[in-house]
């Protein structure tokens, strides 16, 4: 059964995340060490002592999911389980790079906390908004968008029927009664900013500037780009397109259907929650979907995943 490793994004977090497996195995210590090392605070106090609202700061909660995810990671691999593939949502695709041997772990921690930092002071110096829009197509969405006063755009192609739209506040606001009147359910996320769209640019280059000197290897696995919605290669040009996917979609609906279309028959989401499974449920069909975030959810997936 050919399988693919996919890795949470912001807004999985909780507190407590991660513990179970960190404790459970003995080279997660090392995954936390080093985290903590570069980050500069000690990881597993911040995973196993913040409170929500603390874990819903971008420079704590990029960090963070990234840490479990690659937890989850470590403990399939200890149990024998792999993958032919690896994808990411946003954030996930550090995680994910990890997983296919593109990015040594202490480097991507570097990269963590750079991507953290650029895009929470991106965030507070912006009046951005986002929000889920539920049922509308895509030509309905882009229909709404371009009518609005003001910068809005797709931010996140989540599912058939789930689109996240990003851009100024006010515009967001327009949006959302737009498709009120039009009998489309929309749900405001908590964040200020309008993450993957133009107005991240800043953290964008900011983000690329520190990238510089990063060494980046071939890809051991098949990696599925948030940028292209399809399978990439990613060398040479990994700082360029690291920057991009700060303020571009994520396009996780056309890489669920790229790689089912490339025989990946089983989806096993490693890091917080399994808003990814859940996604992976919405989008396609005839195909395995487990997540990995502690112990219980370990053992049903390895129940699943070898029979």
């Amino acid at each position: 059964m050919k399988t693919a490793f996919l890795f949470s994004g912001q807004g999985s977090q909780y507190p407590q995340m991660g513990i179970e497996l960190l404790e459970r195995y003995e080279k997660s210590k090392g995954i936390i060490e080093c985290g903590s090392d570069i980050l500069g605070y000690d990881l597993k106090a911040k995973l196993k002592n913040s409170t929500a609202e603390e874990l819903a700061q971008t420079r704590l909660s990029q960090p963070a999911i990234f840490t479990v995810s690659l937890l989850a990671l470590n403990a399939v691999r200890e149990n024998g389980v792999d993958c032919d593939a690896v994808a990411g949502h946003s954030l996930g695709e550090y995680a994910a790079m990890v997983a296919a041997g593109m990015l040594p772990l202490e480097e991507a921690f570097k990269a963590i906390k750079w991507r953290s930092e650029a895009m929470a002071k991106c965030a507070e110096n912006s009046k951005g908004a986002m929000a889920a829009v539920i049922g509308a197509s895509e030509e309905e969405i882009e229909q709404v968008l371009s009518s609005v006063s003001g910068f809005a755009a797709p931010a996140n192609y989540n599912s058939p029927v789930q689109t996240v739209i990003a851009g100024e506040a006010a515009a967001i606001d327009e949006a959302i009664a737009k498709f009120g009147e039009m009998k489309k359910r929309c749900v405001k996320l908590a964040v200020s900013a309008a993450f993957h769209t133009k107005l991240m640019q800043p953290a964008a280059d900011e983000f690329k500037e520190k990238l510089i000197g990063t060494t980046f290897s071939e890809a051991r696995c098949a990696f599925y780009s948030n940028l292209y919605g399809k399978k990439f290669a990613g060398l040479p040009f990994m700082c360029d397109y690291l920057a991009k996917h700060i303020c571009s979609p994520v396009r996780f609906v056309d890489e669920l259907n790229a790689m089912q279309a490339d025989g990946i028959e089983a989806f096993v989401e490693l890091g917080p929650n399994k808003v990814l499974t859940g996604l992976v449920k919405k989008t396609l069909k005839d195909v395995v979907s487990v997540n990995v975030e502690n112990n219980e959810t370990l053992e049903k997936a390895l129940t699943v995943l070898k029979g």
